[in-house]
Formats: structure tokens, sequence, C-alpha cells
């Protein structure tokens, strides 16, 4: 994707299209998007880093497993409308991250992980599943996919 647009503006340019459009949720949902983006660029800046497409997804996957969390509590105490405005806000953010991979695709792109950097033992892993995140930005959850190259390594 290096030629694709910057998803600051990307993000910009549909939240006028839904302004437009009068859906109040996705205007809420891309408005959280443009603040965490910005309160990321702004981080960045002061470190003297510009923000790569990678942290953008690292950014967008951690918001929502913060929402799929929050709305997994709402539903467990009663509160459907809020569980429900959760799942529409991780609905808006998903339609910027990648296709998640199968836990298929996620076994054999780790066992393609493990044969270049050459790893052995448990002691490799880190290496493993840095390789995974440089390769995969965005594209599988890697607590699941630390828990398989912890188990490929392992047996």
């Amino acid at each position: 994707m290096p030629d694709s647009p910057p998803l600051r503006d990307t993000v910009a340019t549909q939240m006028k299209e839904a302004m437009k459009g009068g859906q109040k949720v996705r205007v809420g949902a891309l408005r959280l998007i443009m603040a965490a983006l910005k309160e990321r660029e702004i981080e960045a800046r002061g470190a003297g880093k510009i923000v790569s497409r990678a942290d953008e997804l690292a950014l967008l996957t951690k918001m929502v497993k913060s929402r799929q969390e929050s709305a997994a509590i709402y539903a467990e105490a009663g509160r459907k409308e809020l569980a429900e405005q959760e799942s529409a806000e991780i609905a808006v953010i998903g339609e910027f991250l990648p296709k998640q991979m199968d836990e298929e695709a996620v076994i054999a792109a780790a066992k393609s992980a493990i044969a270049s950097t050459g790893a052995t033992s448990i002691k490799d892993m880190g290496k493993v599943v840095n390789a995974l995140k440089s390769a995969h930005a965005g594209e599988m959850d890697f607590a699941k996919a630390s828990a398989i190259v912890k188990g490929l390594l392992s047996g």
C-alpha cells in the first residue's frame, strides 16, 4: 500500500462524507480515530520520529481490542446499548485494518518466520515474533501468534 494516501487523509475524507450523510455513530468513531492518530503523530514528532503505516495499524488494532473488551463488559453488565455502540465503533475502525489472517495462515507465516530466522528453541521466540510483526503488521492477533510460535518452537 505504498501508493495509498495517508490514513489521516482517508479518515478525514470519510468523516466529511459521514457528516453530510448524517451518520452520527460513524462520525463519532471517525473522530475518535482522527484524535488517536493526531495524538500518535504529536507523540512521535516530540521524539523526532515519523509515524509509519505499521504504527497506524498497531494503533487501530489497539483501539479495536479496547472496544471489544468494553463491549464484553457492557454486555455482561446488561448495558446492551453501550455494547452496541462499541460494536458499531469496532465496525468503523475495522474498515481501515487489513483483512485478518485465519489460523492456518498464521501457522504458515509462523513456520516461515521460524525458518527465515533460524529459530531452534523457545529462546528465539522474540526474533520470530518480531519477524512476524514486521512482515504482517495489522494482519494478525500477535497474542495468538505468539502462542502458536511458542507451540511450534517447544513441540
